[in-house]
């Protein structure tokens, strides 16, 4: 999956009153917290958000399998989940760019193409939403080097290594220490793991260990099914290096609003 213009980092003219969270099955599944950090984090800053209960996947599984019709009647199913015309925020980059850049192709030439332009036009990854409602994480953490992992749907299609960088580089007490394959796949690529498990295993035993040479404290992620494959390598044959933290977590925990 790609795209010709990955999506610009704006800024809202005006802080939205509210806001709907989409939570990707993965993070709902795996790492719920992720998804509630990240909520709590926004709500900190004076914003509604809503957490459609019906919601399940993007059908970013399906489509990238070559099956479109099932991608399609999953995808389907969420599109009246959000009937306010409010941002809709997704702690995801590639679910994200499933459904900016995607969903208007899967509904197109359907009674829903319509209502399918008109949602990805509202929706935005976590960390770009942060940056476009003005946050600035105000640091009370004690000073850390972290190693950044963005998925590589995420830097094609979305740009949100560049606002994930922005907001931790913002950070006093944070170096960021950039790795030879932090560009790079790890693996994960989600039915391509299944399908492909020595190639998946053959990178990700590569991205683990560029993450392991900047002897970072801290690894910070976007994306949760990266989070899965990278910390399921950590764990089995790094157990001494930190397991992978997604960054709404890494934010809320360094600006001292988590218990």
């Amino acid at each position: 999956m790609s795209t010709r213009n990955p999506t610009p980092i704006i800024r809202y003219d005006s802080v939205p009153t509210d806001a709907y969270f989409f939570g990707t099955c993965v993070l709902d599944i795996f790492m719920p917290e992720a998804g509630m950090d990240a909520m709590t984090l926004i709500e900190q800053q004076g914003i509604r958000m809503h957490f459609p209960m019906g919601q399940s996947c993007c059908g970013q599984p399906a489509y990238s399998s070559g099956r479109p019709k099932e991608a399609f009647d999953v995808a389907k199913a969420q599109l009246d989940l959000f009937p306010e015309n409010w941002p809709i925020v997704v702690p995801s980059g590639s679910c994200g760019g499933m459904m900016k850049h995607h969903w208007p192709t899967l509904f197109k030439g359907t009674p829903y193409e319509q209502k399918a332009i008109e949602l990805s036009e509202r929706v935005i990854e976590f960390t770009h939403f942060l940056l476009a409602i003005g946050y600035q994480p105000q640091d009370k953490g004690e000073p850390v080097k972290v190693a950044v992992h963005t998925s590589c749907a995420a830097r094609r299609e979305m740009n949100v290594h560049l606002s994930g960088w922005q907001l931790i580089d913002s950070m006093e007490n944070v170096e960021r220490i950039v790795h030879d394959h932090e560009s790079e796949c790890c693996g994960f690529g989600g039915t391509f793991s299944v399908k492909h498990p020595d190639i998946s295993g053959a990178m990700v035993t590569d991205k683990v260990a560029a993450l392991k040479a900047t002897e970072a404290t801290e690894i910070i992620s976007a994306d949760c099914g990266c989070m899965l494959n990278i910390g399921g390598k950590i764990a089995k044959d790094e157990p001494d290096m930190p397991a992978p933290k997604h960054i709404a977590t890494f934010l809320l925990e360094r600006t001292g609003g988590k218990a």
